[in-house]
Protein backbone atom coordinates (compact mmCIF):
# COMPACT_ATOMS: atom_id res chain seq x y z
CA UNK A 1 0.00 0.00 0.00
CA UNK A 2 3.13 2.62 1.12
CA UNK A 3 6.27 3.24 0.42
CA UNK A 4 8.89 3.85 3.72
CA UNK A 5 9.68 7.49 4.24
CA UNK A 6 13.42 8.69 3.09
CA UNK A 7 15.78 9.91 5.80
CA UNK A 8 17.40 13.01 5.45
CA UNK A 9 16.48 16.88 4.87
CA UNK A 10 12.73 17.98 4.49
CA UNK A 11 12.23 21.40 3.68
CA UNK A 12 9.34 22.88 4.82
CA UNK A 13 8.68 24.80 2.08
CA UNK A 14 7.94 28.39 1.23
CA UNK A 15 4.69 29.63 -0.95
CA UNK A 16 6.16 31.89 -3.84
CA UNK A 17 3.63 34.73 -4.40
CA UNK A 18 3.03 37.50 -7.22
CA UNK A 19 3.36 40.99 -6.27
CA UNK A 20 -0.68 40.43 -6.72
CA UNK A 21 -1.39 37.73 -4.21
CA UNK A 22 -1.33 34.89 -6.34
CA UNK A 23 0.85 31.81 -6.32
CA UNK A 24 3.38 31.85 -8.45
CA UNK A 25 3.78 28.88 -10.05
CA UNK A 26 7.36 29.54 -12.49
CA UNK A 27 8.87 30.62 -9.29
CA UNK A 28 7.99 27.35 -7.13
CA UNK A 29 9.26 25.64 -10.01
CA UNK A 30 12.61 26.95 -9.94
CA UNK A 31 12.05 26.98 -5.64
CA UNK A 32 11.85 22.84 -6.43
CA UNK A 33 14.98 22.66 -8.43
CA UNK A 34 16.76 24.81 -5.92
CA UNK A 35 15.85 22.58 -2.64
CA UNK A 36 16.62 19.59 -5.26
CA UNK A 37 20.15 20.71 -6.04
CA UNK A 38 20.80 21.25 -2.67
CA UNK A 39 20.70 17.31 -2.04
CA UNK A 40 17.50 17.24 -0.31
CA UNK A 41 15.64 13.81 0.04
CA UNK A 42 11.57 15.12 0.39
CA UNK A 43 10.33 18.32 0.49
CA UNK A 44 7.07 19.19 2.58
CA UNK A 45 4.52 20.92 1.03
CA UNK A 46 1.33 23.01 1.83
CA UNK A 47 2.72 23.18 5.14
CA UNK A 48 2.93 26.03 7.64
CA UNK A 49 5.87 27.83 6.16
CA UNK A 50 3.77 27.62 2.59
CA UNK A 51 0.84 29.47 4.26
CA UNK A 52 -1.29 27.36 4.30
CA UNK A 53 -4.18 28.63 6.38
CA UNK A 54 -4.26 31.05 3.90
CA UNK A 55 -4.79 29.37 1.17
CA UNK A 56 -7.97 28.02 -0.03
CA UNK A 57 -8.64 24.08 -0.70
CA UNK A 58 -8.35 24.27 -4.43
CA UNK A 59 -5.07 26.44 -3.65
CA UNK A 60 -3.99 23.66 -1.63
CA UNK A 61 -4.35 20.98 -3.72
CA UNK A 62 -3.09 22.63 -7.13
CA UNK A 63 0.13 23.20 -4.71
CA UNK A 64 0.36 19.94 -3.79
CA UNK A 65 -0.10 18.68 -7.24
CA UNK A 66 2.52 20.93 -8.66
CA UNK A 67 4.95 20.05 -6.37
CA UNK A 68 4.48 16.61 -6.77
CA UNK A 69 4.69 16.60 -10.47
CA UNK A 70 7.41 18.80 -10.39
CA UNK A 71 9.47 16.66 -8.64
CA UNK A 72 9.19 13.93 -10.96
CA UNK A 73 9.75 10.80 -9.01
CA UNK A 74 13.80 12.37 -7.72
CA UNK A 75 12.58 13.01 -4.63
CA UNK A 76 9.72 11.80 -2.26
CA UNK A 77 6.90 14.61 -0.99
CA UNK A 78 4.39 14.94 1.28
CA UNK A 79 1.52 17.68 1.92
CA UNK A 80 -0.44 18.75 4.82
CA UNK A 81 -3.85 21.26 3.73
CA UNK A 82 -4.86 20.22 7.13
CA UNK A 83 -7.10 23.42 8.31
CA UNK A 84 -10.40 22.69 8.93
CA UNK A 85 -12.63 22.45 11.99
CA UNK A 86 -14.67 20.02 10.97
CA UNK A 87 -14.38 16.52 10.74
CA UNK A 88 -16.39 16.52 7.61
CA UNK A 89 -14.68 19.21 6.18
CA UNK A 90 -11.08 17.72 7.02
CA UNK A 91 -11.93 13.81 5.60
CA UNK A 92 -12.85 16.15 2.24
CA UNK A 93 -9.36 18.26 1.92
CA UNK A 94 -7.15 15.29 3.03
CA UNK A 95 -8.48 13.35 0.44
CA UNK A 96 -8.07 15.74 -1.96
CA UNK A 97 -4.78 15.91 -1.22
CA UNK A 98 -4.21 12.46 -1.14
CA UNK A 99 -5.67 12.31 -4.87
CA UNK A 100 -2.41 14.57 -6.21
CA UNK A 101 -0.69 11.52 -5.22
CA UNK A 102 1.99 12.51 -2.38
CA UNK A 103 4.11 9.73 -0.67
CA UNK A 104 1.67 10.90 2.98
CA UNK A 105 -0.99 13.32 3.99
CA UNK A 106 0.23 15.03 6.89
CA UNK A 107 -2.27 15.57 9.63
CA UNK A 108 -1.81 18.29 12.00
CA UNK A 109 -1.95 17.26 15.05
CA UNK A 110 -4.36 20.21 16.96
CA UNK A 111 -6.97 19.65 14.14
CA UNK A 112 -7.63 15.90 15.70
CA UNK A 113 -8.59 17.61 19.33
CA UNK A 114 -9.31 20.92 20.97
CA UNK A 115 -6.79 22.21 23.40
CA UNK A 116 -8.72 21.30 26.66
CA UNK A 117 -9.44 17.50 25.45
CA UNK A 118 -7.85 14.74 26.13
CA UNK A 119 -5.78 12.09 23.50
CA UNK A 120 -9.12 9.52 23.61
CA UNK A 121 -10.50 12.29 21.33
CA UNK A 122 -7.83 12.61 19.20
CA UNK A 123 -7.33 8.99 18.96
CA UNK A 124 -11.43 8.62 18.08
CA UNK A 125 -11.12 11.02 15.64
CA UNK A 126 -8.11 9.57 14.05
CA UNK A 127 -9.57 6.22 13.76
CA UNK A 128 -12.35 8.29 11.50
CA UNK A 129 -10.11 9.73 9.24
CA UNK A 130 -8.22 6.69 8.90
CA UNK A 131 -11.00 4.53 7.92
CA UNK A 132 -12.75 7.17 5.47
CA UNK A 133 -9.62 7.52 3.59
CA UNK A 134 -8.45 3.93 3.09
CA UNK A 135 -5.13 3.22 0.90
CA UNK A 136 -3.47 6.30 2.27
CA UNK A 137 -0.25 6.89 4.24
CA UNK A 138 -0.03 9.46 7.13
CA UNK A 139 2.24 11.87 8.77
CA UNK A 140 2.10 13.91 11.76
CA UNK A 141 2.63 17.71 12.45
CA UNK A 142 3.10 19.29 15.68
CA UNK A 143 1.86 22.48 13.98
CA UNK A 144 2.39 25.43 16.54
CA UNK A 145 -0.72 27.25 15.11
CA UNK A 146 -3.09 27.56 16.41
CA UNK A 147 -2.28 26.04 19.68
CA UNK A 148 0.79 23.30 19.88
CA UNK A 149 -0.18 19.65 20.13
CA UNK A 150 2.60 17.55 21.32
CA UNK A 151 1.97 13.90 21.19
CA UNK A 152 2.61 11.44 23.81
CA UNK A 153 5.06 8.97 23.71
CA UNK A 154 1.71 6.61 24.06
CA UNK A 155 -0.07 8.53 21.57
CA UNK A 156 2.74 7.96 18.91
CA UNK A 157 2.90 4.49 19.53
CA UNK A 158 -0.49 4.29 18.58
CA UNK A 159 -0.53 5.82 15.54
CA UNK A 160 2.77 3.36 14.61
CA UNK A 161 0.47 0.45 15.66
CA UNK A 162 -1.91 1.72 13.02
CA UNK A 163 0.55 0.69 10.24
CA UNK A 164 -0.97 3.96 8.23
CA UNK A 165 1.57 6.89 9.51
CA UNK A 166 5.10 7.15 8.25
CA UNK A 167 6.10 10.89 9.53
CA UNK A 168 6.03 12.37 12.26
CA UNK A 169 7.52 16.45 12.14
CA UNK A 170 8.08 16.63 15.91
CA UNK A 171 8.42 20.35 17.36
CA UNK A 172 8.66 19.29 21.40
CA UNK A 173 12.18 20.64 20.82
CA UNK A 174 13.25 18.60 24.27
CA UNK A 175 16.09 15.94 24.02
CA UNK A 176 14.24 13.73 26.35
CA UNK A 177 11.10 14.10 24.76
CA UNK A 178 12.24 13.29 21.67
CA UNK A 179 14.21 9.91 23.28
CA UNK A 180 11.46 8.96 24.54
CA UNK A 181 9.39 9.81 21.19
CA UNK A 182 11.95 7.37 19.76
CA UNK A 183 12.13 4.60 21.77
CA UNK A 184 7.91 4.37 21.55
CA UNK A 185 8.10 4.10 17.61
CA UNK A 186 11.50 1.77 17.54
CA UNK A 187 10.88 -0.83 14.94
CA UNK A 188 8.12 0.35 13.18
CA UNK A 189 7.70 2.12 10.21
CA UNK A 190 6.89 5.72 11.55
CA UNK A 191 9.51 7.69 11.21
CA UNK A 192 10.73 11.07 13.75
CA UNK A 193 12.22 14.29 11.91
CA UNK A 194 13.36 16.64 14.12
CA UNK A 195 11.99 20.64 13.23
CA UNK A 196 14.30 21.97 15.94
CA UNK A 197 17.81 22.82 15.19
CA UNK A 198 19.64 23.33 18.40
CA UNK A 199 18.44 19.60 18.90
CA UNK A 200 19.29 17.91 15.92
CA UNK A 201 21.87 16.18 16.56
CA UNK A 202 21.52 15.08 19.75
CA UNK A 203 18.50 13.40 18.29
CA UNK A 204 20.24 12.04 15.18
CA UNK A 205 22.45 10.00 17.50
CA UNK A 206 19.10 8.85 19.36
CA UNK A 207 17.91 7.59 15.97
CA UNK A 208 15.81 10.26 14.04
CA UNK A 209 15.53 9.91 10.70
CA UNK A 210 16.40 13.60 9.95
CA UNK A 211 15.29 17.23 9.64
CA UNK A 212 12.17 19.05 8.52
CA UNK A 213 12.21 22.49 9.78
CA UNK A 214 12.25 26.28 8.28
CA UNK A 215 16.22 26.63 8.48
CA UNK A 216 16.20 24.34 5.32
CA UNK A 217 14.98 27.04 3.41
CA UNK A 218 17.97 28.94 4.20
CA UNK A 219 20.88 26.69 4.33
CA UNK A 220 19.73 22.86 2.71
CA UNK A 221 22.88 21.56 1.89
CA UNK A 222 24.60 22.04 5.72
CA UNK A 223 21.27 20.27 7.12
CA UNK A 224 21.94 17.62 4.44
CA UNK A 225 25.74 17.60 5.46
CA UNK A 226 25.18 17.06 9.01
CA UNK A 227 22.38 14.31 8.43
CA UNK A 228 24.54 12.33 6.04
CA UNK A 229 27.71 12.42 7.81
CA UNK A 230 26.71 12.88 11.68
CA UNK A 231 28.32 9.31 12.81
CA UNK A 232 31.47 9.48 10.76
CA UNK A 233 32.24 13.56 10.70
CA UNK A 234 34.91 14.78 12.85
CA UNK A 235 33.49 18.50 12.46
CA UNK A 236 29.63 17.54 13.18
CA UNK A 237 29.70 19.21 16.84
CA UNK A 238 31.00 22.27 14.74
CA UNK A 239 28.63 22.12 12.13
CA UNK A 240 25.73 21.86 14.80
CA UNK A 241 27.12 24.56 16.67
CA UNK A 242 26.94 27.16 13.78
CA UNK A 243 23.14 25.82 12.48
CA UNK A 244 21.97 25.88 16.29
CA UNK A 245 23.24 29.86 16.17
CA UNK A 246 22.25 30.32 12.74
CA UNK A 247 18.40 29.50 13.47
CA UNK A 248 18.16 32.43 16.00
CA UNK A 249 17.19 33.88 12.07
CA UNK A 250 13.67 32.19 12.38
CA UNK A 251 12.84 34.22 15.48
CA UNK A 252 13.56 37.51 12.87
CA UNK A 253 10.57 37.53 10.69
CA UNK A 254 9.84 34.50 9.30
CA UNK A 255 8.63 33.35 6.66
CA UNK A 256 9.06 37.04 4.82
CA UNK A 257 12.85 36.97 5.26
CA UNK A 258 13.21 33.35 3.86
CA UNK A 259 11.64 34.87 1.14
CA UNK A 260 14.14 37.75 0.59
CA UNK A 261 17.12 35.50 1.34
CA UNK A 262 15.82 33.54 -1.57
CA UNK A 263 15.46 36.55 -3.75
CA UNK A 264 18.89 37.83 -2.65
CA UNK A 265 20.59 34.25 -3.79
CA UNK A 266 19.61 34.77 -7.55
CA UNK A 267 15.28 33.12 -7.10
CA UNK A 268 12.98 34.73 -8.72
CA UNK A 269 10.96 34.81 -5.48
CA UNK A 270 8.77 38.41 -3.99
CA UNK A 271 9.06 38.73 -0.49
CA UNK A 272 4.99 39.09 -0.49
CA UNK A 273 3.20 36.65 2.00
CA UNK A 274 -0.21 36.43 3.14
CA UNK A 275 0.09 35.65 6.95
CA UNK A 276 2.87 39.03 7.53
CA UNK A 277 3.21 42.07 5.57
CA UNK A 278 6.67 42.02 4.01
CA UNK A 279 6.98 46.01 4.71
CA UNK A 280 7.91 44.78 8.06
CA UNK A 281 11.12 43.50 7.39
CA UNK A 282 13.19 46.41 8.42
CA UNK A 283 16.94 46.94 6.87
CA UNK A 284 18.47 45.88 9.97
CA UNK A 285 16.84 42.40 8.99
CA UNK A 286 18.05 42.02 5.96
CA UNK A 287 21.40 42.65 6.82
CA UNK A 288 21.22 40.04 9.19
CA UNK A 289 19.62 37.95 6.63
CA UNK A 290 22.91 38.69 3.99
CA UNK A 291 25.17 38.57 6.84
CA UNK A 292 23.71 34.83 7.62
CA UNK A 293 24.48 34.03 4.18
CA UNK A 294 27.79 35.37 3.75
CA UNK A 295 29.32 33.27 7.20
CA UNK A 296 26.89 29.79 5.41
CA UNK A 297 28.97 30.35 2.38
CA UNK A 298 32.82 30.65 4.70
CA UNK A 299 31.08 27.04 6.64
CA UNK A 300 30.72 25.57 2.91
CA UNK A 301 34.25 26.44 1.89
CA UNK A 302 36.03 25.32 4.96
CA UNK A 303 34.34 21.99 4.83
CA UNK A 304 35.26 21.90 1.45
CA UNK A 305 38.79 22.82 1.85
CA UNK A 306 39.21 19.72 4.06
CA UNK A 307 37.18 17.14 1.99
CA UNK A 308 35.58 15.98 4.82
Amino acid sequence: MQQSISNGVWPTMVTPFTQDGDIDYPALGQLVEWYIERGVQGLFAVCQSSEMFKLSLEERVQLARFVKEKAAGRVQVIASGHISDALSDQIEELKQISATGVEAVVLVSNRLAAEGEDEEVWKRNASLLLEAIPDTAFGIYECPYPYKRLLSPELLKWCADTGRFLFLKDTCCDVGQLKAKLDAVAGSDLKLFNANSTTLLDSLRLGAAGFSGVMANFHPDLYVRLTDRFQTDPEAELLQSFLTVASLIELQYYPVNAKYHLQQIGLPVTTFCRVKDDAGLKSNHRIEVKRLEQLAGFVREQFTQKAL
